[in-house]
C-alpha cells in the first residue's frame, strides 16, 4: 500500500481502503477501480490523499520504469506550459485582467448607482479587443482555459461565460448584434452572486443546506440589480434564466422548454462548461471531453436542443489532431471525430497504429496534452 495525493492518481489504479470525508460520509469503497470520474469526485471532496494497492511490478522495484507508463513525458512541457510561455499569451493575459477589473467596476456602478446609464458598447469594445488578440477559436478556447486557472472570482467567471457565449453565437450564425447582446448576457448573467457573502460563495468544502438555499437564489437577486436598468430585456432574462432547464428541472421557477429565454438557454451551456473545466481550490479540472461526458451523462434534454448539440459538436470537433492523454497512460493523436459518439474519436497512438474508441468503452481522454 502507498498514499498518493489527489494529483498524482491515475484512472487504473486501486483504492486500498475506503475513502471518507470530513465529516464521516462514504465516497468510495475498498477495492474500487478509479476512473476519471471518481479522481474527480475526490478532488470535489478536497481528499488530500489516498491509499492505493501497490502492484507486483510497484512492489518488486518502486524505482522500476514499469511504475511510470510514460517516463519522458515529465521531461516534457505541457500543453499548458507551452500555451503560457508564448509572448502573446503574457500579453493577452494583461488585457484579460485589466478587463475584469472594468467588469467589477461595471457592477459596482451597477449596484450602487443603478440610476446611472451603463455603457455597454464601451465593455463591448473591450470585448472585441481581447477577442482579436486570438488567431482562431482554438486559440482563443486555449487562452481561456489556461487563464481560468488563475482567477475563479465572479468577475472572472463572467467574463469566460460571456466570451464562450459569444464564440457559440458565432457557431449558430447570430449576427453581430445578436452576438453583443448574448456577450452581455454572458457578462451581467451571476451579478446576483455579488449579494452573497464571500465566506459562503469562495467556501471551498460543501454547503450546508442553508448555504445551499441561499445560493440558489442568485438568479433572483441578479434579476433585482437589473430590473429597473435600460439595458435589453434578454440581457436581465439570463440573470433570471441561466440555471433553469428545459426538463423543469433547474431553478429557481423551474419553466420548462419555451418558458426559459432563448439566450439564458445558451448562456446555461456556457456557464456549465466553464465551471466544469476551470480549476477551482477544491477540485481539479475536467478536460473538454469529460466536459463532454458529464452533459451527456446529465441529460441533453435538460437545455435547448439545437444549442447544446452544435456547443458539444464544435467543441469535440475543435481539438481534432490534438495530442490527448487517456486513462490508459497512453498518448495519441486524434484523427477523426465521431459524430455519434464524441467523446469516443478515432485515435492514432505514438506507435502509428490506429484505434477506434467505441471498441474500447473504458478508454477515456483524461487531458489535452
Amino acid at each position: 500500500m502507498k498514499t498518493l495525493p489527489i494529483r498524482a492518481l491515475l484512472p487504473g489504479m486501486v483504492v486500498e481502503e475506503p475513502v471518507y470525508t470530513s465529516s464521516g460520509q462514504k465516497i468510495v469503497d475498498a477495492d474500487t477501480t478509479l476512473t476519471s470520474e471518481v479522481i474527480y469526485r475526490l478532488s470535489f471532496y478536497s481528499i488530500p490523499s489516498v491509499n492505493i494497492k501497490e502492484t507486483d511490478a510497484e512492489s518488486d522495484n518502486d524505482n522500476s520504469a514499469a511504475s511510470i507508463p510514460n517516463p519522458s513525458r515529465a521531461s516534457n512541457p505541457s500543453y499548458s506550459q507551452k500555451i503560457k510561455a508564448q509572448p502573446e499569451f503574457m500579453k493577452y493575459q494583461i488585457e484579460y485582467t485589466k478587463l475584469i477589473n472594468s467588469i467589477r467596476k461595471v457592477f459596482d456602478s451597477v449596484i450602487n448607482h443603478p440610476e446611472l446609464p451603463v455603457n455597454t458598447q464601451k465593455i463591448l469594445d473591450e470585448f472585441k479587443a481581447l477577442i482579436s488578440m486570438c488567431r482562431t477559436t482554438v486559440d482563443l478556447l486555449d487562452k481561456l482555459h489556461n487563464m481560468r486557472l488563475d482567477d475563479d472570482s465572479v468577475y472572472a467567471h463572467c467574463l469566460n461565460v460571456a466570451l464562450l457565449s459569444r464564440v457559440i453565437g458565432k457557431w449558430l450564425r447570430f449576427s453581430p448584434e445578436e452576438r453583443n447582446v448574448l456577450t452581455l448576457c454572458g457578462l451581467f448573467h451571476d451579478i446576483g452572486k455579488t449579494s452573497i457573502p464571500d465566506e459562503i460563495l469562495n467556501k471551498p468544502g460543501k454547503y450546508t443546506d442553508e448555504e445551499f438555499v441561499l445560493i440558489r437564489q442568485h438568479p433572483l437577486f441578479g434579476y433585482k440589480i437589473l430590473k429597473k436598468l435600460s439595458i435589453d430585456e434578454r440581457i436581465k432574462k439570463a440573470a433570471l434564466h441561466h440555471h433553469e432547464r428545459y426538463d423543469g428541472s433547474g431553478y429557481p421557477q423551474k419553466l420548462e422548454g419555451v418558458d426559459i429565454d432563448d439566450y439564458a438557454g445558451i448562456i446555461a451551456i456556457a456557464d456549465v462548461y466553464d465551471a466544469t473545466t476551470a480549476a477551482r481550490s477544491y477540485r481539479s479540472p475536467l478536460c473538454p471531453f469529460q466536459a463532454i461526458a458529464m452533459f451527456e451523462k446529465e441529460g441533453l434534454q435538460k437545455y435547448n436542443t439545437q444549442y447544446i448539440l452544435t456547443f458539444l459538436d464544435r467543441i469535440a470537433s475543435t481539438y481534432q489532431n490534438n495530442r490527448v492523454l487517456l486513462s490508459s497512460g497512453q498518448s495519441a493523436t486524434i484523427v477523426m471525430i465521431n459524430s455519434k459518439h464524441l467523446t469516443k474519436p478515432m485515435l492514432q497512438m505514438d506507435d502509428g497504429s490506429i484505434i477506434d474508441m467505441q471498441a474500447q468503452p473504458d478508454l477515456e481522454i483524461v487531458k489535452i496534452i
